[in-house]
C-alpha cells in the first residue's frame, strides 16, 4: 500500500471557506504563507518555542509551524489577517497599538493570536494567567509588559 502524497481540504479560514488539494506533508504555516498570500504568520524556529507562527484553529492556539494543513479539514482557522473587521481593529489590536505593545513587529501576529485564544476562553484574566497563557511566545525586544497591559486593557472591553 502506498502513502497518500496529498489530501482533499476543505476548511473555513478567517470566516471563508477554502477547498482544494494539499500535500500530505505540507504545514498550516508553508499552506497560509505561500498558497493563501497570509504573511502575517510569521515563519522562526520551527519548533513550537517562540509563538511567531500562532495561528487559531477551532478558536485554540497551535504553532502552524508543526501543525499539517490537512489536520484543518473540516475546522475554522483564524490568522491575524481575520482578527480586525474590515477597517476596524480589534479591541486587542487597538490596545496593542496604544501600549506600544510592539516594537520591532515580528513576533506581535504571534503574540495578539494567542492573546485572541485567551480572551476567548478567559475574558477577564489576571497578568499571572495572561503570563501564564503567553509563556509559549517569545518577544526578542522585551515587550511583555506592554503586552501584558495590552490584554488587560482589551479584556475591559470585552463583555462577559
Amino acid at each position: 500500500m502506498t502513502p497518500q502524497s496529498s489530501f482533499n481540504l476543505t476548511v473555513t479560514i478567517n470566516g471563508k471557506t477554502w477547498s482544494g488539494t494539499v500535500p500530505v506533508a505540507e504545514t498550516l504555516l508553508e499552506f497560509l504563507r505561500k498558497r493563501l498570500g497570509y504573511t502575517g504568520t510569521k515563519r522562526s524556529c520551527e519548533s513550537e518555542v517562540c509563538g511567531a507562527c500562532t495561528v487559531l484553529v477551532d478558536d485554540r492556539p497551535v504553532s502552524a509551524c508543526n501543525y499539517l494543513a490537512f489536520e484543518t479539514h473540516g475546522k475554522s482557522v483564524l490568522s491575524i489577517e481575520g482578527v480586525a473587521h474590515g477597517e476596524e481593529l480589534d479591541p486587542l489590536q487597538e490596545a496593542f497599538v496604544r501600549n506600544i505593545g510592539a516594537q520591532c513587529g515580528y513576533c506581535t501576529p504571534g503574540q495578539i493570536m494567542a492573546a485572541k485564544g485567551l480572551l476567548m476562553e478567559n475574558p477577564h484574566p489576571t497578568r499571572e494567567q495572561i503570563a501564564e497563557w503567553l509563556a509559549g511566545n517569545i518577544c526578542r525586544c522585551g515587550a511583555y509588559g506592554a503586552i501584558a497591559q495590552s490584554i488587560l486593557e482589551a479584556s475591559r472591553s470585552t463583555k462577559g
